[in-house]
């Protein structure tokens, strides 16, 4: 159909009841094979539908079969806009399907139909008043949105991208959050805890970049226009922490796809934990992706370090865990920057027992003994700062008469408690092997273990070679 027969259709059906029938004429062509049909018989519909609610032509509250509605005790007026309600609701199934649609123009034209009829919804209720003056929300049509943007089976990043634009309306956000957490609990449940990539990638491209309220008063822009808005719980900000936080929960209460794991947890300190009312809730998730390995494992560890200083979390396991990740793995090219960035963060308080600081400057004299010479520069001034900050562990420096090689020392390289390894028991033979490395730095820098330590520590932030910033950038190069 050409788009002036498509324009013919719509005055027909605005100007005279009498051509009602002809809106199948327009809802027929967003079933049409042609990607131009299809985009103006969305064109279309949104023009019509618009006017319709605006004129209040749609049947408003519990909609009635139609069969049941032309039996029914119901005058003229009455038939005719539950019928054409009937007919939005076609249409509203219609562009919801249209979502998928192999081109991009037709879901974005779909998607912003569809939030169109949201806005007007809101402006023009069809659900009834559950009493005088309340506030009533489109959740159902927004609902069938959110759907429409999280598929199963292909990636909707685009698409979602396109729809953030509408997050920034606090009332819309909100039952997004509402929906997107529905939705995860029905599809996760039919699928068995199996990871569904797609699925998860949408929801996570979805949720992500929520930019939650730090204060009620910031939240000003509303899509539904109503005076008595204080007395509306979608306008108070400990319901929208409540709807965040157990949206996340329950999306990382299942099982990801590794890549996903490390998205989630480097944005965890600053787009997650400040928005939750309790963020030790998150302890669950930490603890299994610590079980993943690797460099989540590592960033699991910095989720939970953040929730034992910032909320006062009890996780007596934390530095055991930490210890656990020392293998020779963290001297790897992309992993030791990453590595020790972290754990200079993490070995950082003065108040941390000698015998635990001591295990580790023992274990990673160990790993030293195998490690490439641009690690070893990166490890001995890291090594000499615990030193600085623990006078206690430089027992393991002055011992003369301590272990000169592997089969004298009492120190434990498998003992997975660190307080039972027996470190300063020992020396530091390892890294005194170390001064006469074939590598003149290396050699060098193992000599300082000759001298007396000044107090300054070693600035190791040019060996880190790594900012906050690119922290992250690198969780997503493995």
């Amino acid at each position: 159909m050409a788009r002036p027969a498509l324009a013919a259709s719509l005055e027909a059906v605005l100007g005279d009841r009498g051509n009602a029938n002809r809106v199948f004429e327009i809802l027929e062509l967003l079933a049409a094979k042609e990607e131009q049909d299809v985009l103006c018989a969305a064109r279309t519909c949104r023009r019509l539908f618009a006017a319709l609610l605006r004129r209040g032509e749609l049947f408003a509250g519990s909609l009635p079969a139609e069969e049941d509605a032309l039996r029914g005790n119901y005058s003229a007026e009455e038939k005719y806009k539950i019928w054409m309600r009937h007919r939005y609701n076609d249409c509203v199934e219609c562009l919801s399907e249209l979502l998928g649609h192999d081109s991009f123009q037709v879901k974005e034209s779909s998607l912003c139909t569809l939030m169109k009829f949201v806005e007007l919804e809101a402006e023009c209720p069809l659900v009834a008043e559950q009493w005088k003056g309340s506030i009533a929300f489109p959740r159902d049509l927004l609902k069938v949105v959110v759907n429409g943007l999280i598929p199963i089976h292909e990636d909707a990043s685009l698409l979602i991208s396109r729809f953030q634009e509408y997050m920034e309306y606090d009332d819309v956000r909100y039952f997004v959050m509402k929906a997107v957490t529905e939705s995860i609990g029905q599809v996760m449940q039919k699928i068995k805890e199996r990871p569904l990539p797609f699925y998860q990638q949408n929801v996570f491209s979805l949720i992500s970049p929520i930019n939650m309220p730090n204060k009620e008063r910031d939240m000003v822009k509303f899509m539904v226009k109503q005076d008595n808005r204080e007395e509306w719980k979608v306008s108070k900000l400990q319901a929208h922490k409540q709807a965040f936080e157990r949206m996340w929960l329950t999306f990382l209460k299942h099982q990801l796809p590794s890549g996903l794991y490390k998205k989630v947890l480097v944005i965890l300190h600053d787009s997650i934990l400040p928005y939750m009312n309790e963020p030790t809730l998150m302890i669950d998730f930490l603890t299994v992706a610590y079980g993943v390995g690797g460099a989540i494992s590592l960033l699991a560890l910095n989720g939970l370090f953040i929730l034992i200083h910032q909320h006062n979390l009890e996780y007596p396991d934390f530095y055991k865990k930490l210890y656990s990740l020392l293998d020779p793995s963290i001297y790897h090219v992309k992993y030791r920057a990453r590595f020790f960035h972290l754990a200079d963060l993490f070995l950082s308080s003065s108040h941390l027992p000698a015998y635990l600081v001591a295990a580790f400057i023992k274990r990673l004299s160990r790993l030293a003994l195998t490690a490439p010479p641009e690690a070893l520069l990166m490890v001995i001034p890291f090594i000499c700062n615990l030193f600085r900050r623990h006078p206690a562990c430089k027992v393991l420096m002055h011992r003369p008469n301590g272990p000169q090689d592997l089969s004298e020392d009492p120190y434990i390289m498998e003992q997975e408690e660190p307080s039972e390894s027996r470190a300063l028991e020992s020396s530091l033979w390892e890294l005194q092997s170390l001064q006469n490395h074939y590598h003149p730095d290396v050699a060098q820098a193992a000599a300082i273990l000759n001298q007396s330590l000044s107090e300054i520590e070693d600035d190791i932030s040019g060996l880190l070679e790594l900012s906050a910033s690119e922290v992250v950038l690198l969780c997503f190069c493995e």
